[in-house]
């Protein structure tokens, strides 16, 4: 099979379309045909091991896992004998933040992953790009305890996670303000924002409206910008380390002192969360937003562009197949 293979970490002039041996799966895992992917922020900043931290758990000196790619959308190929939730035949789409592999024509997944079946309103490439932000941004809005009749701010609000995050915070009741630049705007509205405010003409950060938390879903803003921004035991959470890491520490210590606090939170890969995701989606609620379309040998260019900090929602892989896979 065809699958984008990477030895050493850097820049995506690193990664390399290659044959490699189609995986088999073990008792207790799937085969998935993958016709859909995306290239995302996890995707760049694992390949270029930033922070160093984390080749930590994806190898010190090059990585362990030699084919990138965490969402995919496809049909199941295979299944082992254990396996009891599947069959052949399944269309399926997820996220795979631990063994990723989805950047290839075919990939494994456990049975019990981050892993359904596809709503049938959807096609792969609609399928792919909402589980990753989506995840994150649920993580978020779980760890902050967000409810009804609460008000927040998201920064970043049309990229993949912020996009996910104004659509959630909407199904959970709480008023969203959205921060984002002019030509997203009516986008964020469409998404559900109650309240739009355009960084290019006016500082976010000196809005005199209160808010319970604000959600900082590109990490270029920082605690103590937004502080002002926030209630009494209001909630800054960043999708960021923060300069120096300083939200980690930030989150052990604003609880302690003060009234208002920094929340760092550790993504869980629960089954519930993915199927929440298809709900929403069959209901009309929830889409993921997509920027572009790359096909698989055209995924240098498709990093490069995510790299720019500039997409809008996903950028999306197609897979083509040939007779031979």
């Amino acid at each position: 099979m065809q699958a984008i293979v990477y030895t050493k970490y850097g820049p995506p002039d690193v990664l390399q379309l290659k044959e490699v041996e189609k995986p088999a799966p073990k008792d207790n895992e799937i085969l998935i045909k993958v016709y859909a992917t995306t290239v995302n922020r996890t995707d760049c900043a694992l390949r270029k091991a930033v922070p160093f931290v984390s080749r930590f758990f994806t190898g010190l000196i090059r990585p362990k896992k030699t084919i990138p790619g965490t969402e995919f959308a496809g049909e199941i190929e295979a299944v082992g004998k254990d396996v009891t939730s599947f069959k052949v035949g399944d269309k399926v789409f997820g996220f795979n933040g631990i063994g990723f592999g989805a950047h290839a024509e075919f990939m494994i997944m456990p049975e019990e992953g981050f892993i359904t079946t596809m709503p049938a309103n959807i096609t792969y490439e609609e399928a792919a790009p909402s589980t990753e932000g989506a995840h994150y941004a649920h993580s978020m809005i779980r760890n902050a305890n967000i409810q009804s009749g609460q008000s927040v701010l998201i920064n970043g609000a049309t990229g993949a996670i912020g996009s996910a995050a104004v659509q959630l915070v909407k199904y959970f009741g709480a008023d969203v303000t959205a921060v984002c630049n002019t030509r997203n705007v009516a986008l964020v509205k469409s998404l559900g924002a109650d309240r739009v405010i355009d960084y290019t003409k006016e500082d976010f950060t000196k809005d005199e409206q209160m808010y319970d938390a604000v959600f900082d879903a590109v990490g270029k803003s920082s605690f103590s910008r937004c502080k002002p921004l926030l209630k009494p035991r209001g909630i800054y959470i960043s999708s960021d380390l923060g300069y120096m890491a300083q939200n980690i520490f930030l989150a052990l210590v604003t609880p302690i002192f003060g009234n208002k606090k920094v929340m760092f939170p550790i993504p869980l890969h629960r089954d519930e969360n993915i199927t929440l995701f298809k709900k929403l989606i069959e209901a009309g609620k929830f889409k993921g937003v997509i920027d572009r379309c790359y096909p698989l040998e055209e995924i240098i260019e498709a990093c490069k562009y995510v790299e720019t900090g500039q997409k809008t929602g996903n950028v999306v892989i197609t897979v083509e197949h040939n007779n031979k896979t």
